[in-house]
C-alpha cells in the first residue's frame, strides 16, 4: 500500500508563458527563463503540454527544456498529452521523468475530461509499456471515479493524474463536500492497489491546502493557468513561494 507523502511536490506547467510569447514574434517572454525562475525559487518539476497545433508549447520549447534540466539532475520533467497524438515522440526522444498521458482532442482548448480505461485499456497498453522499458514513469490523467484505479494499474502505470477541475468549480457551492468525497475516495481506492498520485487542473492558492488536507496521498500537483496568473502580479519567485506555502500549510508537522 502507498503511504500519505510528507510533502506534496510543486511542478510548474509553462504552457502558459509559451501562449503569450507566441502573441509576438520576438520571443519574449522566455520559456526557458522561466522554467529556471521557477526551479530556482524551489519549483521541484516542470510540465509542458506540447499540442499538435503548437498554440502555446512548441516542439523547440520541450527540448529547450530538457536541455535546461540537465543542470537541474533532482528537477522533474513532465511531458502530457495524448500519446495516439504527438507524445511519444517527444517521451522517445527526451525521456523524461514522467509522461502524464491525457485523452485530449486535437480541437480542444484544454483539458476536460480523464480516460475511460474500459474502452482505452487495448491501446494504452502497450504505449504504457513501452514508456517503462525507456524507463519513464507513466501517470494517467482521470476523473475521480474510483472503480476505475485498479485498472489503472493492471495497465502498467505508476501514477494517476486526478482531474481536480470539478473541485474547483465546487468550491464555493454547496456540493463541494460531495464532490470532495469523491477524490478522497479516488485517491484511496488507487493507493490501495499501489498507485501513486498526482493532482491538477484549476487548483489555486484558494483551493489547493483544504484539497491536500482532504486528499490522502498527492504526492505531485501540476499548476499552471492560476500560476502564471499569480506570477503577472508577484513574480514567479513569490509565486513559487505562495504555493509552497499553500502545501506546507497541508503538512503542519513536516
Amino acid at each position: 500500500m502507498v503511504t500519505h507523502p510528507k510533502r506534496t511536490l510543486l511542478s510548474v506547467n509553462v504552457n502558459k508563458v509559451a501562449l503569450l510569447r507566441n502573441s509576438r514574434h520576438i520571443g519574449e517572454p522566455s520559456v526557458v527563463r522561466a522554467a529556471k525562475l521557477c526551479l530556482n525559487a524551489g519549483a521541484a518539476g516542470i510540465t509542458v503540454h506540447p499540442r499538435p497545433d503548437e498554440r502555446h508549447i512548441r516542439r523547440k520549447d520541450v527540448f529547450d527544456i530538457a536541455t535546461l534540466l540537465k543542470d537541474w539532475p533532482s528537477a522533474e520533467y513532465n511531458i502530457e498529452g495524448n500519446p495516439f497524438h504527438n507524445l511519444m515522440e517527444f517521451i522517445r526522444a527526451v525521456r523524461p521523468a514522467q509522461a502524464t498521458f491525457v485523452p485530449d482532442s486535437e480541437s480542444q482548448s484544454t483539458s476536460d475530461h480523464g480516460w475511460n480505461l474500459a474502452a482505452d485499456a487495448a491501446k494504452l497498453a502497450p504505449l504504457i509499456h513501452e514508456c517503462r522499458l525507456m524507463g519513464v514513469r507513466v501517470s494517467l490523467f482521470m476523473d475521480p471515479i474510483a472503480e476505475q484505479m485498479s485498472l489503472a494499474k493492471e495497465l502498467g502505470a505508476e501514477r494517476i493524474e486526478l482531474y481536480t477541475e470539478s473541485w474547483a468549480s465546487s468550491f464555493h457551492t454547496s456540493t463541494r463536500a460531495a464532490t470532495l468525497s469523491t477524490f478522497i475516495a479516488s485517491s484511496k481506492a488507487a493507493m490501495d492497489v499501489g498507485l501513486v498520485i498526482n493532482a491538477g487542473h484549476d487548483l489555486n492558492r484558494e483551493n489547493l491546502t483544504p484539497f491536500l488536507k482532504a486528499v490522502p496521498g498527492v504526492a505531485e500537483v501540476s499548476i499552471g493557468h492560476a500560476f502564471i496568473g499569480d506570477a503577472l502580479e508577484l513574480g514567479y519567485n513569490r509565486a513559487v513561494k505562495a504555493y509552497l506555502d499553500c502545501i506546507q500549510a497541508a503538512f503542519p508537522s513536516t
